[in-house]
């Protein structure tokens, strides 16, 4: 198990040690909720876990590159946090092809609205993570569902590979 815990927080500062003390093992964090992104990515280190960095749909991702050689995974989100079972923003995928371009070996994970029918375009985008909620939970065969999304994304990271 990789715990990651996606803190959709204000002050994120406030979780890092007790997320460190329950075992996380990657803290990811909003950038538009601290002033201080490299002091929180210093922090995180420090107390023995990975960075993660997730940008909300209105945050262009010009504004996370400042900091992608610092983290260990960037979290494009695909819709608006806050609750389940919404609608896949397709818009997004540019910036996933951005930060694949620009930074080839970087973690990228795509979270909202994922499942069978838009995983395909997550994938060729350039995402190797992917979070994927009700597309699962409300499947009668969640197994198959998750067997899937794991398939595609592996396809589409050989495909790059091969690409290169």
């Amino acid at each position: 198990p990789f715990p990651d815990m996606h803190m959709m927080v204000a002050r994120p500062e406030q979780w890092v040690k007790p997320m460190a003390v329950a075992g996380a093992n990657q803290y990811t964090f909003h950038l538009e909720a601290t002033d201080n992104p490299g002091a929180l990515i210093k922090d995180i280190r420090e107390n023995g876990m990975k960075v993660g960095l997730a940008i909300k749909p209105g945050t262009t991702v010009e504004h996370l590159a400042p900091w992608a050689n610092q983290i260990d995974m960037a979290l494009v989100m695909t819709v608006e946090p806050g609750f389940g079972g919404q609608k896949f923003m397709e818009d997004m995928m540019p910036k996933v092809q951005w930060l694949r371009t620009q930074f080839p070996s970087l973690d990228i994970e795509v979270d909202g609205g994922v499942g069978p029918d838009t995983i395909h375009k997550c994938a060729e985008a350039g995402a190797n993570m992917i979070v994927s909620g009700s597309a699962i939970m409300k499947s009668a065969d969640p197994r198959s569902v998750i067997n899937l999304l794991r398939n595609v994304c592996s396809e589409a990271a050989q495909k790059r590979c091969l690409d290169r």
